[in-house]
């Protein structure tokens, strides 16, 4: 009863502490954190900006990739400013409204990111599966219809963490072993009962994301036996090759994801710190690597970079061909 009287529904602050137990090497992660941090700003906004400003990208699947650049923006900002400033300057405070619309955007970035991955996956079936009526199906309609479901599935699997947290008193020390606020973490230092929190939590987006990764799943397998029943090889390279990046990217999303799940359920003998680390990589890692695998992959993109990079040497090479042509055609 006594704690109860000294709990409070509405904390102060809370203090982030960094990566537990790593504490004397955070001047040594913050440098790699920092580079990353910015190659995320840079290779994000350089997409979105040829996404937006090509005609040619105005299309389904750069629309999609567009939305995932946004969410992967949205969710590095989220996170890896609090980050660096606990590895530069020591522990951070942040306030209890600040810790929730931090805890809000990561989950929400989250959903969103794998909602995305679901819309993209429909996109390379249509695509492949019904390339005569690609257009037909995927119409503006459709994609708003879609963009709507996707934002409002998302907020509504999300928003309800913030009531879960703000009904629970907190009379402990306010003291969260991590660089960012997340639901469980911060709902394990109130002082009451946690379990709608933590059956909550761990159930309605697993299911949400376990839904999304079987969809995709038979998605693939049909854009497989499709691909598969083309008559020429050449097709059939070319229709693997345009879901390749798409492919390379839900890795990089659900494989982390899996094995941090996995970690937590039977890794029992892990550090503590090698969870922390890991899900700071998380907020880093996938954001970077993204717009690197859809340069590679995707002909229209590298392209327009290569353009946007070396715009005279791409002319010059144009000019080269032009002018090979004109002599071809006069002989």
């Amino acid at each position: 009863m006594v704690a109860f009287n000294m709990s409070s529904f509405n904390p102060g602050v809370f203090i982030l502490l960094g990566i537990p137990g790593l504490e004397p090497f955070h001047h040594c992660i913050r440098i790699p954190f920092f580079i990353i941090y910015l190659v995320v700003l840079a290779e994000n906004s350089v997409l979105l900006y040829l996404i937006f400003t090509e005609r040619s990208l105005h299309e389904p699947m750069f629309f999609f990739l567009s939305m995932l650049v946004a969410t992967d923006l949205i969710l590095s900002n989220t996170c890896v400013p609090k980050t660096l400033s606990i590895f530069w300057l020591g522990p951070q405070e942040i306030t209890f409204h600040g810790c929730l619309t931090q805890m809000f955007f990561l989950h929400f970035s989250f959903a969103m990111d794998s909602a995305i991955l679901l819309a993209m996956a429909f996109d390379r079936y249509v695509a492949i599966c019904f390339p005569l009526r690609y257009s037909a199906i995927l119409t503006h309609q459709l994609i708003t219809k879609m963009v709507m479901g996707i934002i409002s599935r998302s907020f509504c699997i999300i928003f309800p963490c913030i009531f879960l947290l703000k009904r629970l008193p907190f009379c402990r020390k306010l003291v969260i072993p991590h660089t960012y606020c997340e639901h469980i973490g911060v709902a394990r230092l109130a002082c009451a009962d946690i379990s709608i929190n933590i059956w909550y939590g761990f159930a309605v987006p697993v299911m949400t994301v376990m839904s999304d990764l079987i969809l995709i799943g038979i998605s693939y397998t049909l854009i497989l036996h499709a691909v598969f029943n083309l008559p020429s090889w050449n097709a059939r390279q070319k229709a693997l090759s345009t879901c390749a990046s798409h492919i390379g990217v839900i890795l990089t999303f659900y494989a982390p994801a899996i094995f941090s799940v996995l970690a937590h359920r039977f890794g029992h003998n892990i550090p503590h710190s090698f969870h922390i680390l890991f899900a700071n990589l998380y907020v880093t890692f996938p954001p970077a690597i993204n717009p690197i695998i859809y340069g590679v992959k995707t002909k229209q993109i590298r392209d327009r970079i290569s353009l946007l990079l070396f715009p005279k040497g791409i002319n010059d090479m144009r000019l080269r061909a032009w002018e090979r042509q004109k002599v071809i055609l006069v002989m």
